[in-house]
């Protein structure tokens, strides 16, 4: 039975993952760290839907100490692939933001992920093909002003896998970055229509992106036949950004 790891289930982009996955024959962690009822009830969902699957909701909070990361990955039943679709973004000048929201936003988007990836990857490497998926964003590629510090952790997933990906290779561990432009979900909802109507303007393919259009591409990734693909960064866009 193929399992993967799905972080962040319950966000917009985490449950357009977790459905696809699941309509390929994927058993299923669903992680969340708030949401507790919408992962069970996602859980309960698709093994409605997929009663010869499993689906397990499970809590961790990418803030936890290393001895709380360290326990949450020996509790797991064994892994195909991890995918991390968990992240947050603050939209401030750097001169005006928190410092402690500067710490938490590099801690749940770059060091845990990172930290995570270490710990999963004896888990992972016991099978013929395992897979990493990171979710990053066109603006590690071109950072964007008042999120500066979101751009260079998403940056930072696209170097780490880079360099990750060279180190288990020749484990059958690949490692990747899928990295959309603007998505239509609640991450972005703090934008103003005006402004977002501005940015649909930008777009060549005339829309923000939708989950399903990032879920299709880890779904490839994850899919044994995508072997020889690793250390790449996929970029989501519609054209955005380019």
């Amino acid at each position: 039975m193929r399992r993967a790891i799905v972080f962040g289930a319950t966000g917009g982009i985490g449950h357009a993952i977790c459905t696809e996955l699941a309509q390929s024959g994927w058993s299923l962690y669903l992680h969340c760290h708030t949401k507790w009822q919408e992962a069970c009830q996602l859980s309960q969902k698709l093994m409605q839907q997929y009663p010869e699957q499993d689906f397990i909701p499970i809590r961790l909070s990418f803030l936890a100490e290393n001895s709380d990361l360290s326990k949450f990955v020996q509790d797991l039943l064994p892994l195909n692939a991890a995918v991390f679709a968990q992240g947050i973004t603050d939209y401030h000048f750097v001169n005006g933001q928190e410092m402690s929201q500067v710490d938490d936003m590099i801690k749940v988007n770059l060091t845990t992920p990172i930290k995570l990836a270490g710990l999963l990857e004896p888990l992972l490497t016991k099978n013929d093909f395992s897979r990493i998926v990171f979710l990053g964003s066109v603006y590690g590629k071109q950072a964007s002003a008042l999120e500066a510090v979101y751009s260079a952790t998403k940056a930072g997933l696209t170097a780490f896998s880079q360099g990750y990906a060279r180190e288990v290779a020749s484990a059958n561990l690949t490692v990747n970055v899928v990295a959309p432009g603007a998505v239509d979900t609640a991450m972005n909802a703090m934008i103003s229509a005006e402004d977002m109507n501005k940015v649909k303007e930008e777009i060549p393919a005339g829309r923000l992106a939708r989950g399903s259009d990032v879920s299709y591409w880890v779904n490839v990734l994850l899919d044994k036949r995508s072997s020889y693909l690793t250390g790449q960064t996929i970029y989501v866009s519609g054209g955005w950004l380019i």
